[in-house]
């Protein structure tokens, strides 16, 4: 069984299953992700559910994303992303396929709207299996400028 480990600066600790995603309160559930972000499609949950779930300290200042199998962190600033980040766990009503960036999939939508050069495309993690709160900034492994940031996206998607 897959799961999203949570932990960090939080009251709870976690590990979260897809059936437990799927249990979240209704008001934090994204039935359709296409809603919000042409081009995708899925279920999730909003991080303020995660918020509500695991109680980040008031100290919390950011969200570390970790995807283990690709290696790829962000750290990225939580206030920036609290209104609009989601947590994608899954597809047509099953668990979110490593082939769709599975097992759970980090997602801003409109990320430009975000207004801080912390947030990019980059910060939308596939692969996530843990999410960390931290007071300061974390690891973070994103390209740090456009050659590094191309170079990524041409492994991803080799022409």
């Amino acid at each position: 069984m897959t799961t999203l480990r949570i932990s960090g600066l939080v009251a709870r600790e976690m590990t979260l299953t897809f059936e437990d995603f799927g249990a979240v309160d209704a008001q934090y559930q994204v039935p359709d992700i296409s809603e919000q972000m042409d081009g995708r499609d899925g279920q999730a949950i909003t991080l303020q559910g995660l918020v509500a779930l695991c109680e980040p300290s008031d100290e919390t200042g950011f969200l570390g994303l970790h995807g283990s199998l690709d290696d790829f962190h962000a750290s990225i600033p939580l206030a920036a992303v609290l209104q609009r980040g989601l947590i994608q766990y899954a597809q047509d009503g099953q668990p979110l396929d490593v082939k769709a960036g599975g097992p759970y999939r980090f997602l801003i939508p409109d990320y430009a709207a975000c207004n801080t050069d912390e947030i990019d495309e980059c910060a939308n993690v596939k692969f996530l299996d843990h999410i960390e709160f931290t007071a300061d900034r974390g690891f973070d492994n994103r390209p740090e400028d456009e050659q590094e940031h191309e170079a990524l996206h041409a492994h991803e998607h080799p022409q």
